[in-house]
């Protein structure tokens, strides 16, 4: 029986976190994992070797770099349902008449999306894909940061984007991470991303994290911060004991989209 392409890219997101987690995945122990025959992994993992987004090895695969994130389109595909459904739930939490600012990722695009609908909102954003989602709605304002885009996803990233965004404060801020640990710790790839992270977190009276569950556990080498500044945290599913116990102490409520 040929399976549906929507098995097919849930099966290929498990794996991308999972190699996220650790670092590398093996044949047989996916294969265990997932249900599926090692025949059916190998097809998997030589067609994500062929995007880019594992490296093959005898046995299995490794992840294509330790200290660097996927390209945006990549990112887009991997748990593209959940990251709907979390944006859904993330842009539930804004109310109408609200100011916020919204920062790169495609997480934050899916919230943006869903945020269409919405009235008399004020979006303060540095990803010019959100400005593209919304400027056109006319019961929004969209206003884009100044300084460097980064071609690779159209992010506004810097020092002239962190002071644009100092002249701001916010009713609420929607940011993404790349990675959280076991600890509650935020985390990223690119220094100045962060910093612009940074800015965001500061500039807002709440904040509502946004990532699905393929960025608990993941390596990534900056920090952004910790889930104390965090009042909401929307995720598909959170099953890590230890981050559960992270976001009780921090005070974060968290929002499950797949339970």
């Amino acid at each position: 029986m040929t399976e549906s392409p929507d098995a097919v890219a849930r099966r290929h997101a498990r794996i991308l976190a999972i190699a996220g987690r650790t670092g590398s995945v093996a044949v047989d122990s996916l294969a265990a994992e997932l249900a599926v025959t090692p025949q059916t992994i190998r097809r998997d993992l030589n067609l994500l070797a062929g995007r880019s987004l594992l490296s093959r090895v005898h046995g299995g695969a490794v992840v294509t770099s330790g200290v660097a994130n996927l390209d945006r389109e990549a990112r887009r595909r991997v748990a593209s349902d959940a990251k709907a459904a979390i944006g859904r739930a993330a842009a539930a939490l804004i109310p109408n008449g609200a100011s916020l600012f919204v920062n790169i990722g495609t997480t934050t695009e899916a919230a943006a999306r869903a945020l269409v609908d919405h009235r008399d909102l004020l979006v303060v954003t540095n990803n010019l894909n959100v400005v593209d989602i919304l400027a056109d709605r006319p019961t929004i304002e969209v206003i884009a940061a100044g300084g460097r885009v980064r071609p690779s996803d159209r992010a506004v990233v810097g020092a002239l984007a962190m002071d644009f965004i100092r002249g701001f404060k916010t009713d609420y801020a929607l940011i993404g991470a790349s990675a959280i640990d076991e600890e509650g710790v935020l985390l990223d790839f690119d220094v100045d991303e962060v910093r612009v992270s940074q800015a965001i977190i500061a500039q807002s009276r709440a904040v509502i994290l946004a990532a699905d569950r393929g960025k608990v556990g993941r390596p990534a080498p900056v920090r952004i911060g910790d889930m104390a500044s965090i009042g909401h945290f929307v995720t598909d599913v959170l099953e890590d004991e230890r981050l559960c116990s992270a976001c009780a102490r921090a005070g974060t409520q968290v929002v499950e989209t797949g339970r």
